[in-house]
């Protein structure tokens, strides 16, 4: 585990937009594996910018994502395929047919997330982006999430319930339930990228880096993995 800290946010997504970019560039039928939330936004603007200035293109990319919530769909605002097609996926020439997400309207959940699994079995990420829950999960990997789990439907702790209120108008409005990529796939990547800003998560990029590899903190597994690149500003790395 290779752990570079750097100034801010903006540094951080700056770092990560030309990791993922290199990527795209070598490979001849990248695929990339992508995460939702706050942290990841500073990176998908940089792309899109290369995307507009002719620095990259994404017509060869295929893209995974880590996760989505139950009941929401592409025409709710909080859903990640809605998260995704703002803020990448309609700013950048990708085709639509090459982007995949587990589909939180399955009328059954179960085979949802046997199809899932079997499209990563397909699908092996060239680079994973992922950001760090406050309580150490990865996607929505709660703690004691086996570290063998592959794609399922999980019910999501309080902790991350309250993360994710601010994206709501309603704490009473956030999906209780999500499905996610297991652990297993994850660690499949054949590159893994972090990504941690702020001060609130300083406890858990230390419990990730230093801490014992244990499944109360799914992110302690990254330990593990060949090539895990952990990528901190500052204020994340106080605790390092």
């Amino acid at each position: 585990m290779k752990v570079q800290v750097v100034k801010d946010y903006q540094e951080m997504s700056k770092v990560a937009a030309d990791i993922v970019a290199n990527v795209v560039r070598e490979k001849s039928s990248p695929v990339l594996g992508l995460a939702t939330g706050s942290t990841p936004l500073g990176l998908y603007e940089i792309l899109s910018q290369f995307c507009r200035q002719k620095k990259l293109s994404f017509q060869k990319v295929k893209t995974v994502n880590l996760d989505e919530y139950v009941g929401l769909g592409k025409n709710d605002e909080q859903s990640y395929v809605h998260f995704m097609h703002s803020n990448l996926f309609d700013k950048v020439d990708l085709p639509e047919e090459n982007t995949h997400l587990p589909n939180g309207l399955a009328s059954d959940l179960q085979q949802e997330c046997a199809r899932y699994h079997q499209l990563l079995q397909d699908y092996t990420q060239d680079v994973q982006i992922l950001g760090l829950g406050s309580n150490g999960h990865i996607g929505f990997n709660e703690p004691n999430t086996p570290f063998d789990s592959t794609t399922h439907l999980v019910s999501l702790a309080d902790s991350t319930i309250k993360d994710n209120a601010r994206f709501f108008k309603d704490i009473s409005q956030v999906p209780t339930r999500a499905i996610t990529m297991g652990i297993a796939e994850i660690m499949r990547a054949k590159k893994i990228l972090v990504l941690a800003s702020g001060s609130n998560k300083a406890d858990a990029v230390y419990k990730m880096v230093k801490g014992k590899v244990t499944e109360q903190c799914p992110a302690s597994i990254l330990q593990l993995h060949p090539d895990c690149t952990v990528l901190v500003d500052e204020a994340a790395a106080s605790r390092l």
